[in-house]
């Protein structure tokens, strides 16, 4: 499958997406970074966790595919180290002790690529400890996306694949393929509020659901927009809040 580009707006992300990194304060326990530990954040963003990391651990690297995200990420973490590579195809100096990756996995659709560099990189006995959309992730969003797109004959962008939202078997059989060890495997739901009680569904598809407007004309994307987030309405919009149906898979394995 091939990866579509997707451009990244670090403003709107840290404005009113920080939930993403938020969350992920929860995947560092289990990381349960060590002092002389080298670790590799993959999929980094704007470096929130990369930071944070580094108070508990003597190196730490963050790697993301958006140049905007690691401008902002070096601007605001000078201690930290950052690269821009892609998931699926990088090399680095040195190995690490762990890879950690929060929110991000799930962009990449050449999982097998990313995994065999995830496995590449670690150390013997090197842990990977990562959380990502797994499978029915906001499916709700999506399916309505896709509908309102079909509706005006939009075929090619609603049939695109933009995610991978593996299953907990798919993924770890992947991995033990690979040569991973997993140790710790879960799929559970999140409910996730979003910022905005007007917007927040429309902001959400402006954040993370660009590519699908790609060639749908300028006048009918608000009308598509507007559509997804009032049909959602009634499943997505509680107590006056709005909140996406994510499913997240987290998992620790070992090389």
């Amino acid at each position: 499958m091939q990866q579509l580009a997707h451009k990244w707006d670090a403003a709107l992300y840290n404005d009113k997406h920080s939930f993403v990194y938020d969350y992920g304060a929860s995947l560092i326990d289990l990381l349960n970074p060590k002092l002389h530990e080298r670790i590799l954040d993959l999929g980094c963003g704007s470096g929130e966790l990369t930071g944070n990391i580094l108070k508990e651990a003597a190196n730490v690297v963050g790697i993301d595919n958006s140049s905007d995200m690691i401008e902002q990420a070096r601007l605001k973490f000078p201690l930290c180290e950052f690269h821009v590579a892609d998931a699926s195809n990088f090399e680095l100096d040195s190995p690490f002790d762990a890879i950690f990756s929060n929110a991000a996995l799930h962009w990449v659709v050449n999982y097998k690529a990313a995994i065999k560099c995830m496995y590449n990189c670690l150390k013997p006995d090197g842990r990977m400890v990562v959380e990502f959309g797994g499978k029915d992730n906001v499916i709700r969003i999506t399916t309505q996306l896709r509908t309102s797109l079909l509706k005006r004959s939009y075929e090619k962008q609603a049939k695109l694949q933009l995610w991978y939202f593996p299953s907990i078997g798919e993924y770890t059989s992947e991995l033990e393929a690979a040569g991973f060890n997993v140790s710790f495997a879960e799929l559970y739901e999140r409910p996730t509020e979003l910022a905005d009680e007007d917007t927040g569904i429309k902001d959400w598809l402006s954040m993370f659901a660009t590519p699908f407007f790609r060639g749908v004309n300028d006048s009918d994307v608000q009308d598509i927009v507007n559509e997804t987030q009032e049909s959602l309405r009634a499943d997505l919009f509680r107590n006056g809040k709005w909140f996406a149906d994510y499913k997240r898979i987290r998992i620790v394995a070992h090389r």
